[in-house]
């Protein structure tokens, strides 16, 4: 990198996305500046909480490099949030400097320098480290256009995608705002009064578990013989589930609005509360790789945004599946982003959280897919000893009175017959209570 230009430009290519709202440290290693670790956090509202914030990022790019075998020998940092509507980027830009120092500070306590600091804003870009006005004037400058530098065609040379803007991705997961989310939240009140009685009294979480396999199966088939969307409709304004006027998705919105088109109230709510239960999860993820893995994930989502109301803490399992999935198939980005949304709704979700940080930390995920393929052999086994099928959920077929002797046959989903294993995580089995509306929101960390 040659300048703040080039590294103004180069950020989305080594985060896979357009940040905002954002707080960025990048590690630099060597005389050539190589780019190691990055770490990412929203950024604070309060100005009280930044030096909090700016310790806690310096420790962990610098201790996270270090366990990943050398120490930085810079950082840069970018700060990265557009104006208000009646602000300008030049007022953000002052308002981020204090931040901008902290977070320096916070890097030379450790004996790391911070090489550069830049603002980035509404398409401007600003140094907090250069002085001179003739290359960094007051007014900014101009970022280049996307796909046009140097860097964007080094990065689509190397198969490096950037999946448009943060707040896109986060608008892909979010609940519903139209007033079909009342009809959902209805649903998922009937839905639970007839699904909690028949765990809690009844003891009939066995039962419960698989009708929500089969029934997640045949939405899955259902989204897999949908015809696509027409090309060029990704572009689409995101209105029709609710958003502000005018809101734009990238990349995606035409299939999310067909996926949310094809799922039934009361479906969806069947297979949310399902999910609650930890063992069915378990088993959900095994629809981990292959062509079952982007019709997990459309589900996974399509299910999250109908998280709607009181019922928005129970996404946390839908969006923690749809980060498993992306990060099995290599989409480290949403996958980080998935698993941050979980744990914005529930900061105390495990699952999410165990997997946020082995992203985080570089691990490979083909060790947890050997856990869940073992898993799925020895119920498929176990069936097969008493007399069943092995290839689980054909549910189409199957009662609420299972024994767990029974096999099916059908389209591979992971419900099988046999003693349900712990799952991934070996937790005890646990079915989540509806929460009030934002009783967990906090900010990512």
């Amino acid at each position: 990198m040659r300048g703040p230009a080039e590294l103004a430009d180069a950020l989305p290519y080594l985060l896979g996305f357009h940040p905002t709202d954002s707080a960025v440290l990048v590690a630099l290693h060597g005389e050539s500046g190589r780019f190691g670790g990055r770490v990412r956090v929203g950024l604070p509202a309060s100005p009280q909480e930044w030096p909090d914030i700016a310790d806690q990022l310096a420790e962990c790019l610098v201790t996270g490099s270090e366990r990943r075998g050398t120490r930085p020998d810079g950082i840069v940092v970018f700060l990265c949030q557009d104006p208000s509507r009646d602000g300008s980027a030049h007022e953000v830009m002052e308002r981020l400097r204090p931040l901008a120092q902290r977070l320096r500070i916070a890097c030379g306590s450790l004996d790391v320098p911070v090489l550069e600091a830049l603002c980035i804003s509404d398409g401007r870009y600003w140094s907090y480290c250069c002085p001179d006005t003739r290359c960094c004037p007051p007014e900014g400058n101009v970022m280049a256009l996307p796909g046009t530098s140097v860097m964007a065609a080094a990065a689509t040379y190397a198969g490096i995608q950037v999946r448009g803007s943060l707040r896109e991705m986060e608008e892909r997961f979010a609940p519903w705002r139209s007033t079909a989310a009342e009809d959902q939240e209805r649903a998922l009140d009937a839905a639970a009064a007839e699904m909690f009685p028949r765990i809690l009294s009844d003891g009939d979480r066995r039962g419960v578990a698989d009708e929500t396999l089969d029934l997640a199966a045949r939405l899955m088939r259902r989204i897999a013989q949908a015809p696509a969307p027409p090309r060029g409709a990704d572009t689409r304004l995101a209105e029709g589930r609710g958003a502000p006027a005018g809101t734009l998705l990238l990349g995606g919105n035409a299939v999310d609005d067909l996926d949310d088109g094809l799922i039934a109230h009361d479906e969806a709510a069947a297979v949310i509360l399902g999910l609650q239960d930890r063992t069915t999860r378990d088993w959900a993820a095994e629809w981990m790789e292959g062509a079952e893995a982007q019709l997990a994930l459309r589900l996974w989502r399509a299910l999250a945004r109908r998280c709607v109301g009181p019922y928005r803490g129970h996404a946390a399992p839908l969006l923690t599946l749809a980060g498993w999935v992306s990060w099995s198939t290599g989409d480290d980005p949403h996958a980080r982003v998935a698993f941050g949304l979980a744990l914005r709704v529930d900061p105390e979700y495990r699952f999410a959280y165990l997997l946020h940080q082995a992203c985080n930390q570089g691990l490979d995920p083909e060790e947890l897919r050997i856990c869940l393929r073992e898993e799925r052999a020895a119920r498929s086994a176990g069936s097969d000893a008493a007399g069943g099928g092995s290839t689980p959920g054909d549910g189409a077929r199957r009662t609420s009175r299972r024994t767990s002797g029974k096999g099916t046959g059908g389209a591979r989903p992971p419900g099988s017959a046999g003693r349900p294993p712990a799952g991934p995580t070996q937790q005890k089995p646990r079915t989540r209570v509806r929460r009030r509306a934002g009783e967990r929101a906090k900010e990512e960390g």
